[in-house]
């Protein structure tokens, strides 16, 4: 179904910007970056699929059963997202908040172009239909110099003319100082907070991950100008840039979601979250105080506790395993609490059946999840769409790998809506006034990247 061929790469980090921005002319594209994050589960550096062949995109009712018929009917490579809202087909939950993006609850594509990067090798994977260019697209994304638009190949892939004329004039608009608005006040989200605290004591919940919006009305921006500068801030393992047709997904996500490799999976939660700071020996402190704090510690082993649960309806009896618990990782914006668990699959179970029985994950919901999940909806006033949901791949194989989108910009080009979201765990133990101070140490990366 389609051809491979491997070309050797004498200069990676130039080719892989060459390769986002050559990206630019498709209607589709799914990026993701590891940013040569030192991982012992990676399987790339870097991966990029454009131009759709085929494609599935829906609302969350039936979402999953039309999403399984889609991977084992393609039987190939599919990328795309599910959304956090797909909540609502998997139990009786609905998603009744303000939406200013409008995305679509679940959109995957077939794509006719893959290219994976590993360290300075480059795989080619095209559709039989257009491998024939496979030789002039590397000869071209060697060539290309950042803004070049090749006119004349895209009107050979028949891009409309208003889109070329659009991306001709390279329209950058950013945000100035002040132009990004909270969807929560400060003492609204103080005041929401204490009543969950109130849910939490009286037995209702024993977390529940409470986001808040950013966001900007009438407002264009350059989505691939906006990734680099967010994904330089903070060079996340799980970094992706997403373009459905008018929908964007600028992530620096540093967690994720799920990976299946055969009949094994892992997944990768995180809770805990410490600032770094330039003096090292005080940034050593402060990522070994988070390593012993009693309440981010007990945040992260309620959400093992609930991953174990879910991955258990799933696996082999016995094969759940917790392979590194609460262990601290160093980024470039924060130290962050990382778990990794395990389990061997039932090889009776479809992939897509692995994804729904642990949809949404439990690291940006709350333990019990469903109760948690009607809190959040309740207390939370932005639909979160795409943030807390996933992007990533299917294999031809039936192997997947899937992050958790946080640490995010989403942006409507059609709207002229940005948003960016950003949220903690309540726990009996929270104290309201901290974790806003928290929140904004979230949100300080894509404040940073638009306003820049």
């Amino acid at each position: 179904m389609r051809t491979i061929k491997e070309y050797h790469l004498s200069n990676p980090t130039e080719f892989k910007e060459k390769l986002l921005f050559w990206s630019d002319q498709f209607d589709e594209v799914v990026w993701m970056d590891s940013n040569n994050y030192p991982q012992k589960t990676s399987n790339f550096d870097q991966i990029l699929a454009v131009q759709a062949f085929t494609a599935i995109k829906t609302d969350a009712h039936g979402a999953f059963d039309r999403l399984r018929e889609y991977q084992e009917t393609t039987r190939d490579y599919i990328f795309g997202y599910l959304s956090y809202d797909l909540k609502n087909d998997i139990e009786n939950l609905t998603s009744n908040n303000f939406d200013g993006l409008q995305f679509p609850d679940l959109y995957f594509f077939q794509p006719a172009k893959i290219f994976l990067i590993k360290g300075d090798k480059l795989e080619l994977h095209y559709l039989k239909m257009v491998d024939d260019e496979m030789d002039d697209d590397f000869e071209e994304i060697h060539r290309y110099e950042i803004g070049d638009v090749s006119c004349e190949r895209r009107e050979e892939r028949g891009e409309r003319k208003e889109e070329r004329d659009n991306r001709e004039e390279k329209i950058e608009k950013r945000p100035k100082e002040g132009a990004i608005n909270a969807r929560i006040s400060r003492e609204s989200y103080l005041q929401k907070v204490n009543k969950l605290l109130g849910y939490i004591h009286r037995g209702d919940i024993y977390e529940a991950n409470f986001c808040q919006e950013f966001y900007a009305e009438n407002l264009e921006i350059d989505p691939i100008g906006v990734f680099e500068k967010l994904n330089e801030i903070s060079s996340s393992p799980f970094a992706a840039f997403l373009k459905l047709e008018n929908n964007y997904l600028l992530s620096a996500s540093p967690e994720r979601y799920l990976k299946k490799e055969g009949l094994k999976t892992i997944s990768q939660p995180i809770k805990g979250t410490a600032r770094r700071e330039i003096d090292k020996v005080e940034d050593a402190k402060i990522a070994e105080a988070l390593s012993k704090d009693s309440k981010e510690v007990s945040e992260n082993v309620m959400i093992v506790d609930l991953v174990r649960n879910d991955l258990s309806k799933i696996a082999k009896r016995g094969s759940v395993k917790v392979e590194e618990l609460c262990k601290v990782y160093s980024f470039k914006q924060v130290h962050q609490m990382i778990s990794t668990i395990s389990a061997e699959l039932d090889p009776q179970i479809s992939p897509v059946e692995v994804l729904r029985a642990t949809f949404p994950m439990g690291s940006m919901t709350g333990a019990p999840k469903i109760s948690a999940m009607k809190i959040i909806e309740e207390l939370e006033e932005t639909k979160r769409g795409l943030y807390s949901g996933a992007v990533g791949y299917f294999t031809p194989d039936g192997d997947f790998d899937f992050n958790v989108v946080i640490r995010s910009i989403l942006y409507s080009s059609k709207n002229k809506y940005v948003s960016f979201s950003v949220g903690g765990a309540i726990t009996s133990k929270s104290i309201p006034e901290l974790e806003y101070e928290e929140c904004l140490l979230k949100a300080k990366a894509m404040m940073d990247s638009l306003n820049r």
